[in-house]
Parts: structure tokens; C-alpha cells; sequence
């Protein structure tokens, strides 16, 4: 369902900014709290939101938590037992089981009172908290107000209607508030997850690269489909310009070296290639013209194809101009990828083991989430 009442989006910056943000917000909340991440970890700042938690549980706020059980796998059920004894509901989403492993909710959301939102790449974890250049990972994400909120907490709630993950049948159907876009045509709402037909964020994100001019990107974790890889190199052939901002560190070193196995052909074709230096770069930022996407996807083979993700697709002048700001102010962080110097740095060695974590996550990692979901739907 299409909208037309306008939603006010705020950039955050960091993640300094963002939790302040949210605590703001917690502390304010009189009616639903509801918080979904991947990795929620048991830290001073796991304490403090848990904390705020509590507090708004006992001046009668409905609260409501959804934490991925795999990424979130160290941390004890019984942390959550302070909240559940004053009234709050928690749940894992996805208990690890091996059939089913691969399934993860990525997405990172938090509503208050269906009419405030925060969305982004910030997980609750220590590693979030700094400004992304002195310390801490850099990161960015958009608190919203607006009817698209209200979309969010319904997203929300189909979610923690199955958690348990048992009802995955039901994302074959196209109505599913776990899949699929909503809002208005300034600000869609994409909602990605596994099953049947398209990828809603790859598939408004093919539809903008087609004839696009000015794209720029950073994202944590780079393997985009060949035709997105295509379409890039198209951009740049009519005279466009592409820039892809990615890390030169990684909490995932398998991840680094797959994107690595891709720089040669799209440096080749004229695609500029960036990597960010002084701390872990965790933002999903995608600027294509005059539309930006912000939210928890990752241009990769997980985001694109097997995780539960959400990205806002935002028009706004306004909001594309700072997301411009925000795109800028990393890249004078980084240092450009020459494409002359860059193959000639690879040794036979490097090339294997990047040539290998291609494989691994664009090939084998979709084929054993292919196998597990036509099992699960047996």
C-alpha cells in the first residue's frame, strides 16, 4: 500500500550519535517499544539499552525484543531474564538448528510508539560506540518520523510472529509483511528475506543503476551480482562516474578477500574503487542520482539473497544531499585503489585465496541456503 503523507528522516552519523538518539527515544516512549537486531552483545552498552528497557517496561510501556540467535550466539538467554521479570517480551529469532542455520535476520530496527524509528547498520555492541575515525566502527544510519514508522512496527511484528522460524512456508506468499515495499515514492520501505520472486532492494537498485550518472557506494561487505557489477561498469561508459568506498579492514577477512577477487575488472572498466582506513567501515550507503538507500544490506550475496534485510529508498533533496555530505566526509578518510599498481600487488598466492572466498560466499554459501530452504518447505 502506497502513502502520500511525508516522513522526516535525520541522518546519524555515528554511533555515538545514534545510541544517544535512541536512548532519547526510549526514555520518551508511553505506549510500544520495539527493538530488532543481529548482534546484541552482553556490554556497558548491552546494560544501558536493557536498562532504558526496563525502565520504560515499568511505566507500563508494551516492550518487545527480537535478537538474531546467530549472530547474537554468545550471549546468554538469561540475560534477558531481568526484563522479562518486570512484563518485557523477548525472542530469538531462528533458535540454531542445523537445517535452518543459514536464515538470519541482518535487519537492525528500532520503533517507539509507531511514530519514531531508527534504522541503520548499528548493532547494540561496544564496537558501535565511538565517531568511526578515532575509535569505534563507522557506521550511519536515519531516525524517522512519519507514517513510514508505522510501516516499520508492522514489519516488526511479522517478524516476531515467527521467530521461531517454523512459518517459513508463508514467505512464498507475496503479501507477507516480511517481504516486499511499502510507503510512499519519496520514501519506499524494502523488505528482503528468502523465498520466491525478487529481492525488492536489488531489484529498485537494478532499476535506478539503468540509467544512471553519479553513483556511490560504501558498504562493509562487497559481492554484488555480475549485472549490478555490469551496470556499474555501464555507468561509467556514458560518461558517468562510479565510486565504491569499502573497507581496508574487516571483521571478516573472508569477506575483504571475495570483494578483493572483483577489484581488477571493475577498475579496469573504470569503476573507482576506495578503501576506508582508520577503523572498520560497517555503513550500507548507497547513493544513485538523486535517490539514496540506507538500512541493514550489505552489497553482497547474504543481502541480496538469504538474509532478512530492510533499506529505506529515500528522494528527498534534503536527505540526499547529507547522505552526499556523509559519503564525502568517509572518502576523505580513504585511500584510492590504482588500478595499475593493484594487480601488479597481487601475488599468485593472494590471488588463490581471493579467487577461493569468491567461491566460497558467492557460490557454495547460496547453494547450502538453496538446499535448506526447499527442505524446510518440504
Amino acid at each position: 500500500m502506497m502513502q502520500n503523507a511525508p516522513a522526516t528522516c535525520e541522518w546519524l552519523r555515528t554511533g555515538e550519535q545514534a545510541f544517544a538518539a535512541q536512548l532519547r527515544a526510549l526514555a520518551a516512549a508511553r505506549q510500544t517499544i520495539r527493538l530488532e537486531t543481529y548482534i546484541y552483545t552482553a556490554s556497558p552498552i548491552g546494560e544501558v539499552v536493557r536498562a532504558a528497557l526496563m525502565s520504560a517496561r515499568q511505566r507500563g510501556v508494551r516492550v518487545q525484543v527480537l535478537v538474531d540467535a546467530f549472530g547474537s550466539m554468545t550471549l546468554p538467554d538469561a540475560f534477558w531474564d531481568p526484563l522479562r521479570s518486570v512484563g518485557g517480551e523477548f525472542r530469538w529469532f531462528n533458535p540454531l538448528t542445523l537445517p535452518r542455520l543459514g536464515f538470519r535476520d541482518h535487519r537492525k530496527l528500532l520503533v517507539c510508539d509507531d511514530r519514531r524509528a531508527f534504522i541503520g547498520g548499528f548493532n547494540i555492541a561496544p564496537e558501535y560506540t565511538g565517531d568511526g575515525v578515532r575509535a569505534g566502527w563507522c557506521d550511519h544510519g536515519l531516525e524517522i518520523t512519519g507514517p513510514v514508522a508505522r510501516d516499520l512496527a508492522e514489519a516488526f511484528d511479522a517478524m516476531f510472529a515467527r521467530a521461531d522460524f517454523r512459518h517459513l512456508p508463508f514467505t512464498r506468499l507475496r503479501k507477507s509483511a516480511a517481504r516486499g515495499q511499502v510507503g510512499s515514492a519519496d520514501c519506499r520501505l524494502l523488505l528482503c528475506g528468502p523465498g520466491r520472486g525478487r529481492n525488492p532492494f536489488k531489484s529498485a537498485l537494478q532499476a535506478d543503476l539503468k540509467g544512471a550518472r553519479d553513483v556511490k557506494m560504501a558498504t562493509a561487505y562487497f559481492l554484488p551480482s555480475w549485472r549490478i557489477r555490469r551496470q556499474l561498469a555501464r555507468v561509467v561508459r556514458r560518461g558517468g562516474r562510479a565510486q565504491i568506498l569499502l573497507g581496508a579492514l574487516s571483521d571478516v577477512p573472508l569477506a575483504r578477500l571475495a570483494a578483493q577477487s572483483l577489484y581488477q575488472r571493475l577498475l579496469r572498466n573504470g569503476v573507482e574503487i576506495y578503501e576506508y582506513q582508520p577503523q572498520i567501515l560497517h555503513a550500507k550507503l548507497m547513493i544513485v542520482d538523486d535517490a539514496v538507500y540506507a538500512g541493514s544490506a550489505n552489497l553482497d550475496t547474504r543481502s541480496l539473497h538469504i538474509n532478512y534485510e530492510l533499506m529505506l529508498r529515500l528522494t528527498d533533496r534534503a536527505a540526499v544531499s547529507e547522505a552526499r555530505s556523509l559519503f564525502a566526509a568517509d572518502l576523505a578518510h580513504a585511500l584510492p585503489v590504482d588500478k595499475i599498481t593493484w594487480p601488479r600487488s597481487r601475488s599468485v598466492w593472494a590471488k588463490i585465496k581471493e579467487r577461493w572466498a569468491y567461491f566460497l560466499l558467492a557460490r557454495v554459501d547460496p547453494f547450502i541456503a538453496r538446499r535448506q530452504l526447499r527442505q524446510v518447505w518440504r
